[in-house]
């Protein structure tokens, strides 16, 4: 069928970085979920930095995320803080010692002299992966935690950035980051 060795493909790629991120991970006791969720805060933004927002990002329980970043706050690579207008919220946030992990491994050593080496067009593969994604997610119900920069909320006059559900202000570099509430701009 149409897409099934395009399927198989992605599959293979999938477990190769699996594989790697658990042979990268295993000298700081983490696992490759752990680095995965740790990407994901080291790029997501305040209203993105929840335990819920991580578990719907993985697409694991709240249960079985929250025993992730509880052996991540053990581990030095997570900190937690409440928010500032509701107690019932916490924010994380990787600590230094998680984003200079983070910056070592993530794309793994060897990933970008492998895309140079596959001759691979990457501009036409960013675009055809990213499309394949969004149809995945649409097809599933998943939110699309996309940047602000391509949201249809974000509001921009001049230098100033609003998030149009929130009303709240962004700062330019936020508008970078990635957001659970994004829907893709038309």
């Amino acid at each position: 069928m149409a897409g099934d060795r395009v399927f198989d493909l992605i599959e293979r790629l999938g477990a190769l970085l699996r594989s790697e991120l658990r042979r990268l991970g295993a000298p700081h006791g983490l696992e490759p979920v752990h680095l995965q969720a740790l990407a994901y805060l080291a790029r997501a933004n305040r209203y993105s930095d929840t335990p819920i927002a991580v578990a719907e990002f993985l697409g694991l329980t709240k249960g079985n995320v929250s025993q992730r970043l509880i052996a991540l706050e053990k581990a030095g690579m997570l900190l937690r803080r409440p928010d500032r207008d509701d107690a019932r919220v916490v924010h994380l946030a990787p600590t230094a010692k998680a984003q200079a992990l983070l910056a070592a491994l993530s794309p793994p050593p060897g990933w970008r002299a492998a895309m140079a080496a596959s001759g691979a067009d990457t501009a036409r593969l960013e675009a055809g992966l990213t499309g394949l994604l969004s149809a995945l997610q649409q097809a599933n119900g998943r939110r699309t935690f996309g940047q602000c920069r391509g949201c249809r909320f974000l509001q921009h006059v001049g230098n100033t950035f609003t998030c149009g559900l929130t009303r709240d202000p962004l700062e330019p570099d936020h508008t970078l980051l990635l957001c659970r509430e994004h829907e893709a701009a038309a």
